[in-house]
This record gives C-alpha cells, structure tokens and sequence, in this order.
C-alpha cells in the first residue's frame, strides 16, 4: 500500500492539511520581501555630479542657467549627464558670461534627489557611474545564493529532515538578515545578502514540500498553486513596506524580524509523514497519521494503517539481501541526453526555466527604470500575479499546459515589444504594457513547473526538475545585468526580456502535451513520448512555411 492510499480516509485536505498549509504558506510572504526587497534596498536615486563651490549639505535641484554652465548634454539618455560635469571655474564671471565650457571631467562625488527615497545602498555608498554595475552584481550574488540554498538545503532536508533544516535555516535568515542591515561596507553587504538569498530559497522550499506532502493528489494542483498567492501578498506588501520605511537599515530588519515567528513552527509544525516512513521511522508516522485523523474526525481502519506500515517494514528486509549483479543506479541528467527525443526536450525546456526566471525577476526589479511613481508601478507589478494564478487555477485542467505556456509567453513577449513603439509622453501606456509582460510571464512561470514534471520519466523526474531549477536561477542571475542596459537606453531590458520570452514561447511549441496522458516512467517510453506531436508539428511547419531555428550553446 502506497502512502497515497491513506487520503481516502483520512482526507485530501482536511482541517489538519488546512492548518499546516496555511502555516507554512506564511513563509512564502517573507520569503518575497527577502527575494524582491532588493529594489528598495537598492533603489536607483537621481542623482548630479556634485559642483567644485557646493558643500555636504548642497541639495539636488538647481536653476537652469547653472544646469547649463555645469554639466554636459548627453545625446544618448537625452537629458543632462549625470556622470560628468564640465571644467570650469565655475566663478561669477564664467556664469555671467553665458558661455559653457567645453570640456567635461568625470564627476568624484555626488548630489542625491531624495524626493522618493530618503535612504538607499547607493546613495550611502555611491553606486552609480562607473560603479553602477555593483548593484546588478549584488543582486546576483543573491540569486547565486538562492541556487545554493535550493540545492544544499534541499539535500539536507531529504537526508536529516524537513523539519530540522526548515529551522536552521531560519535561524540563518535571521542572523544574515540582522548582518545585512548593519553592513559597514557594500562588500558585506553583498555576502549577506547571498547568505539570505540561500535561506530564502530554503525555508520557502522545505515548508512548501512539507505542505504538500500532505496533500491529496487530487488537490495538489489547487494547493501548489494557492500558495503563490501568498508570495503575491509579500510582494505587493514589500511595497507598502518601502514606502513607510524609508530607511534602507531598517527597512532590511522590517523584512527579517517576521522569521523570528516562524521559530515556534518547531512546536506546531509536524516531520513530514512522508520522510518518516521512508526513512524507517513508522511509529513516528503513525502517531501523526492517527492525529491528523482525528482532527479531521474520521477514523483510519487499523487494517489500512497496519498495511501502509508493514509494507515500509518489508522494504529493509528485501534491501538486505545483495545481489551485485543486479544492482541497479538512479539514471542521471547524462542518460536524459543519451536519447535525442529527451535531449530536445531537455534543453528546451532548460532554456524555457532560464527566460522564464529571468523575465520575471528582471521585469520585477525593472520597476524603478519605468516612467510614473515607482512605489505604485512596484505594487501594481505584484498585483497583476493575481488574476495570473487565478486564470491557471481555472484553465491548467481544461486547456491543456502547453497553451497555456505558449500563449502566455507569446502574450507576454508581444506586449513587451509593443512597449518599444510608445511615445515618450505617453508612460501610463508604457506601464500598461509592461504589466500585460509581467502578468503573462507570472501565468507561464506557474505552468512551466508542472509541465516540466510532466515531460520527464519517473527515474529521472526529480533530478531533471533539479537540473531545470538551476537553469532557471542562472536566469535569475543574468537578470539584474540585463536591467542594467537601461544606463544605456531605458526601454532596452523590455526589448531583450521580450525576445527571450517569445522565442520560448514558440520553442514551446515542440513540447508535447501532457494533459489526460499517461506519463512516461522508464527512459525509453520518455524517448518516445511526443513523437507524433513532433511528427504533427513538422506536417504544419511544411504547409505554413514557418520555420523555427532551435540554437544550442
């Protein structure tokens, strides 16, 4: 008997699965504000080259006749420089004279706007300029982090437990969280905040298998996707959040001190029954069998019970017999690429994760580089991921994966194209668009993950998820360098963020279905699977003329 068999009797989703759901879904909230307070942390400040006469005290704005005798045009950002200011004097003489100088120097100190932010990173150490790109780099370094802690705590929580990891982990968030905040010098900070880029990753993901490990099968679907509407409420919270504390410090201790709660999960939160049988641990997995039976009040036949632990209690007994000649290895991601039908699908859908994760990580840290109030542009970023999530909970069983993945991507790709063709003065059409972006990619990132469980084999499932989360980091970590493009032209992270999201979205397209299928479980039923979806495709390709290019690195 199979753990699974139990939920016809205990429940799917009984008021003990709700509890324990609902609890470790709260640590999708802090797990945002860690994940997309950078923004904030970090916040681009308007800033000018400070004048040779002007003081500490010298505030941002200026006349525009000393405007114009102090800094240079810049052609290409169409405004004023904000890196160079022009050799001069600068005395009563030479502004009188109307005449600018004709030669600039690079500026070694700044003046700051803190009209929106009164406190940030890069006011405090004066990231801008030629310095700029150390805030793409720390940004990264936290994706960096979240590849680390998604592997190793992953790793550590399937071999000493869910539950203890989940706990260490937090108590790390808290430390690093508590180091980022009273960083003396941006190198610490960066370290830090890798450090809780990889609790973040941590707690989020241990909590979340152990709620769904507790689910039914047949509510999974709904479970793994309501709980990204919590991640949804720690992001537009991180905005409320930023915008009541300006302080960067404490506005870093405003997102780390809610772990501290989480501290007593110890007490309320159970092991998963899961871990505990197949670690051999079954009395343990009783007792939490028979508690949740009864705060579900239903009782569990001692029958079901004793078979769904005596079949745990068989397993040891045939391990122990060795047969060498017989032993069997877990494939691995080389056997994946050993058959070429996987290898396509593999590298397609690694790239898919990659565009993926850094579409929607780059287009939300790009809210400070689009016209309008950038607290309010940040909120509603947030706020579209809800009737994406939604759209899925309703379309995911009756449409199929792959439409949906295809056209939210293409939707989103379009959109972030057609943001390029607005006219300067009309922004609130630019954020219109560039919302339509963020709210596809969110409705594509959510079915990229279960359609990927789909595509693959049971021997490899999981090691191929692995391989696809770290695809998809790497996006994450590309992502705050290709913001950074706006120095160069604003709307360039839209353009490139567009082409990689509609070329996956018609890579897709080579992707079988996988709704109502029956899924592969050895490599060559994998192999085989979504041949005729191939063979169906070329048909189409050959009438339609259309030609698509799959480019491999």
């Amino acid at each position: 008997m199979a753990f699974d068999d139990i939920f016809p009797y205990l429940g799917e989703f009984g008021r003990y699965q709700r509890r324990i759901y609902f609890l470790l879904c709260l640590t999708a909230i802090v797990s945002a504000l860690h994940k997309l307070g950078g923004v904030f942390l970090q916040a681009k400040v308007d800033h000018r080259c400070q004048l040779p006469f002007e003081n500490e005290t010298a505030t941002y704005q200026l006349p525009q006749g000393v405007i114009n005798m102090s800094y240079p045009w810049d052609s290409e950002q169409q405004a004023w420089s904000s890196c160079r200011r022009l050799d001069a004097n600068f005395s009563a003489e030479y502004f009188s004279s109307n005449i600018p100088a004709n030669r600039s120097v690079r500026c070694d100190s700044w003046v700051y706007d803190h009209s929106i932010y009164k406190s940030s990173t890069i006011v405090e150490w004066d990231l801008v300029c030629d310095s700029a790109w150390l805030r793409a780099t720390a940004d990264s370094m936290f994706m960096l982090g979240d590849m680390i802690g998604s592997f190793g705590f992953g790793f550590l929580s399937d071999r000493y437990g869910r539950k203890p990891i989940f706990v260490i982990a937090l108590v790390l968030q808290i430390l690093g969280g508590i180091l980022v905040s009273v960083s003396p010098q941006y190198i610490f900070f960066m370290i830090f905040r890798l450090v809780v880029g990889m609790t973040a990753s941590g707690v989020f993901l241990i909590g979340y298998v152990i709620a769904m490990e507790m689910v039914g099968p047949s509510r999974r679907l709904f479970a793994g996707v309501a709980c990204q509407f919590f991640f949804t409420f720690g992001y537009v919270l991180t905005a409320l959040l930023a915008y009541l504390i300006p302080d960067w410090r404490m506005l870093q201790l405003a997102f780390t001190l809610p772990s501290v709660f989480f501290l007593s999960y110890w007490w309320f939160v159970p092991e998963s029954t899961r871990w505990l049988l197949s670690n051999g641990r079954k009395e343990q997995a009783q007792q939490l069998i028979v508690k949740a039976a009864k705060v579900n009040k239903v009782k569990i036949p001692t029958d079901v019970l004793d078979g769904l632990l005596s079949e745990e209690n068989e397993k040891p007994s045939s391990e122990k017999k060795p047969i060498p000649e017989t032993k069997v290895t877990k494939p691995s991601i080389l056997d994946i690429m050993r058959y070429p039908n996987l290898r396509k699908r593999c590298l397609n859908i690694f790239f898919n994760w990659f565009v993926n994760n850094s579409a929607y990580y780059g287009l939300s840290w790009n809210t400070s580089n689009l016209a309008g109030n950038q607290y309010l542009n940040f909120f509603i970023s947030g706020a579209v991921e809800v009737p994406a999530y939604t759209f899925l909970l309703f379309t995911l069983n009756k449409w199929g994966r792959k439409s949906i993945l295809c056209s939210c991507m293409l939707l989103g790709g379009v959109s972030l194209l057609a943001a390029l063709a607005v006219p300067g003065e009309m922004t609130w059409l630019l954020v219109t668009f560039a919302m339509i972006g963020k709210m596809a990619v969110t409705a594509s990132y959510g079915t990229i993950y279960i359609f990927t469980a789909e595509q693959f084999p049971t021997v490899v499932r999981n090691v191929a998820l692995g391989a696809s989360s770290t695809s998809a980091r790497a996006g994450g970590m590309t992502a705050p360098f290709i913001n950074l493009l706006a120095e160069f032209w604003q709307p360039l992270p839209l353009l490139v963020f567009g082409a990689m999201i509609s070329v996956g979205g018609f890579l897709a397209l080579l992707l079988p279905e996988t709704l109502n299928r029956k899924l592969p479980d050895t490599l060559e039923e994998g192999e085989d699977f979504g041949k005729e979806n191939e063979e169906d495709l070329e048909d189409v390709v050959k009438k339609t003329g259309s030609v698509i290019v799959i480019a491999s690195k």
